[in-house]
């Protein structure tokens, strides 16, 4: 074996013990995913955004940023509801570059994964408690979920694990809302198996016991758009794609169809002012189509304090993974979307 500790086994439990949510933030938190859980339901008919940066890497840039989107929260509150993003462990195609404040939480200084772990719970706990918002993460790795669980009110998994047996399984034992993007091929059936799979019971092994799950009826599809053999972007957030995908939801009989369009990735070929276009694209497709406005009620946007992105963490709120938005662009982003519902 090559396998060597280079930590003493983590207790998860006592792990839990550091930034835990308690009275009032618990309380807030839970009514809070009530109606998360009731918009992915369709019973409450406002429009959801998971927006922040691509990758969380400094906590005092995203705070910032959720202070000002809690602020924009309260009063867009009656047509749309935010959840941030707060993204601390990020896929890296051949194993190279920034993977997240779990593996790296201070970017001038060597990986950590133990006091990665425990800046990760910190970071959500200080968004929810210090703003009132509620966050997403991805899960890149399902043996890390038990580390946040309890913090985190909405759960993504991505392009590349979604294809993943293990994902999907974890995924069924979720109890909020887990959205599941198309692989990069664009493969619309792969996602849509791991939706039904994440959905059903499940029996399997798990962090080192045999465990069985009740099915998670929360699990939906994201559009993330793909990647043809030439490395072109495909877009599939087209009408045409879009109306592709709510016929597979019919003909699979899955429970609680929602569609969140991912726009950044392969829908906007990384071009983050492209997010702008495709929002208002959508948002036509939506008025245009009864169906379309049923189905898709999602969008994902990729956000931060300065427009772009840096390869060194010079600038405070610019991306050092994929470009984003800035928050002047975003503010106006999201007005715009709550002008757009109310008329």
């Amino acid at each position: 074996m090559t396998f060597k500790a280079t930590s003493e086994p983590i207790n998860v439990e006592e792990v839990k013990t550091l930034a835990q949510l308690t009275g009032e933030a618990l309380a807030k938190k839970e009514n809070r995913d009530h109606e998360l859980e009731a918009i992915i339901k369709g019973e409450d008919d406002r429009l959801l955004l998971v927006i922040g940066p691509c990758s969380s890497d400094n906590e005092e840039a995203v705070l910032e940023y959720a202070r000002r989107l809690a602020k924009l929260q309260e009063e867009v509150k009656d047509r749309v509801f935010m959840v941030m993003r707060v993204y601390t462990a990020k896929p890296r195609t051949n194993g190279d570059g920034y993977k997240g404040m779990m593996h790296q939480p201070d970017t001038d200084a060597a990986p950590s994964l133990i006091n990665g772990i425990r800046a990760v719970r910190n970071l959500h706990y200080r968004v929810i408690t210090e703003t009132g918002l509620t966050t997403a993460d991805e899960m890149l790795y399902p043996e890390n979920l038990a580390l946040v669980d309890d913090l985190v009110s909405y759960i993504a998994i991505g392009a590349r694990s979604v294809e993943n047996q293990q994902h999907r399984f974890v995924a069924s034992g979720i109890d909020v809302p887990t959205g599941m993007k198309n692989p990069t091929s664009g493969n619309l059936n792969i996602m849509f198996n791991g939706i039904y799979a994440a959905q059903n019971k499940q029996s399997f092994l798990f962090n080192s016991e045999e465990v069985e799950t009740s099915g998670n009826p929360l699990a939906h599809a994201i559009l993330r758009g793909a990647v043809n053999e030439y490395g072109k972007n495909i877009p599939n957030y087209y009408y045409d794609n879009v109306l592709e995908t709510i016929d597979l939801y019919e003909k699979m009989g899955l429970v609680n169809p929602f569609i969140m369009i991912d726009t950044n990735h392969d829908n906007s070929g990384k071009n983050h002012l492209e997010q702008i276009r495709i929002v208002r694209q959508t948002l036509i497709n939506r008025d245009w189509n009864e169906k379309i406005n049923r189905y898709v009620r999602g969008f994902m946007i990729e956000s931060y304090l300065e427009d772009g992105r840096q390869n060194e963490p010079e600038v405070f709120g610019q991306s050092i993974t994929d470009p984003c938005l800035g928050w002047d662009n975003t503010e106006a982003l999201v007005r715009e979307i709550y002008e757009t519902l109310g008329n």
